[in-house]
């Protein structure tokens, strides 16, 4: 069995930027406050990041930042792919020199290789990187979809050692589960899918929710991994409408809007992402007060 990177919950982070930048003082308090709340890691510069907009310069500084900042305190996995390949063995090698314990790994956008282009690329990272890699399968935007004889042909290196499952289809990922056995782990990469995913045997969930509550999120998955099985499904269910309005706009503008209105970073994304539609604003605004979120 491959030793997992982390069991339970990791927050896919927000990217405290400002017009002039990547506000790092923002940034470090935002990582120390998840540390404190009991999450179980980070994963830095993923979608929710706004990994495709920061620049390469910023993209490595907030790696390098955040690995220096969380001190070994629990792991950091780096966002490290991108539909250049080239730029994504780079990548993955920069991160690995900075410390991160993981890289996470989208599958490339635009181009929608063929399952046989992502095994190449794939094994190519996994063969560069001296950390343990995550696959990222979501499908709904990058327009390529890991099938689950991939992910078991993959799984046979002993450097790719997760996949995320954000491809929304509990019946592909359970057949991912029954393929790969215990040479993968699997994450959800769905707030709405982190208890049905734990009962096929994931490991947690890199969630976006956990931005806003990572104590929360993580009890949520503690409670599933001690037996209280009833008792994760009752904090999933009792956050659905949270994480529904978390996911009415394009993420990341429902959370860093969310982000923003708890005072931890200023309500802006680079274009083309816009803030959120006040319609929308308020209905999340109003999902956060029932669930007890001071704004």
């Amino acid at each position: 069995m491959k030793k997992p990177i982390f069991e339970g919950m990791a927050t896919a982070l927000i990217t405290p930027i400002t017009e002039k930048g990547v506000d790092y003082e923002a940034f470090g308090r935002l990582i120390d406050w998840q540390i404190d709340e009991g999450i179980n890691a980070l994963v830095i510069c993923g979608t929710t990041g706004e990994s495709s907009t920061l620049t390469d310069e910023e993209h490595r500084a907030a790696i390098k930042y955040a690995v220096e900042r969380a001190d070994k305190r629990i792991p950091i996995i780096a966002g490290t792919g991108s539909n250049d390949t080239a730029y994504a063995l780079e990548l993955t090698s920069y991160a690995c020199s900075v410390g991160v314990d993981g890289v996470l790994v989208v599958t490339p956008y635009y181009n929608k290789a063929t399952q046989n282009g992502l095994i190449k690329l794939f094994t190519q990272i996994a063969d560069v990187s001296t950390v343990p890699v995550i696959l990222y399968n979501v499908p709904s935007r990058t327009g390529v979809n890991i099938a689950p004889a991939t992910v078991a042909a993959l799984a046979k290196h002993p450097n790719i050692n997760a996949v995320k499952a954000a491809c929304g289809n509990i019946s592909q990922i359970a057949q991912t589960a029954a393929l790969c056995g215990e040479d993968i782990n699997i994450y959800s990469g769905n707030d709405d899918q982190t208890v049905p995913i734990m009962s096929l045997g994931g490991k947690g969930c890199i969630s976006v929710l956990s931005n806003l509550l990572p104590h929360e999120c993580a009890e949520m998955c503690k409670k599933f991994s001690e037996g209280d099985i009833k008792g994760a499904a009752r904090m999933q269910l009792k956050y659905l409408p949270l994480i529904n309005a978390l996911f009415s706009e394009v993420n990341p503008i429902p959370v860093k809007a969310a982000m923003a209105a708890m005072g931890f970073c200023e309500d802006y994304l680079r274009l083309p992402l816009t803030p959120m539609e006040p319609e929308n604003r308020e209905k999340l605004f109003a999902e956060m007060r029932k669930v007890g979120i001071k704004i």
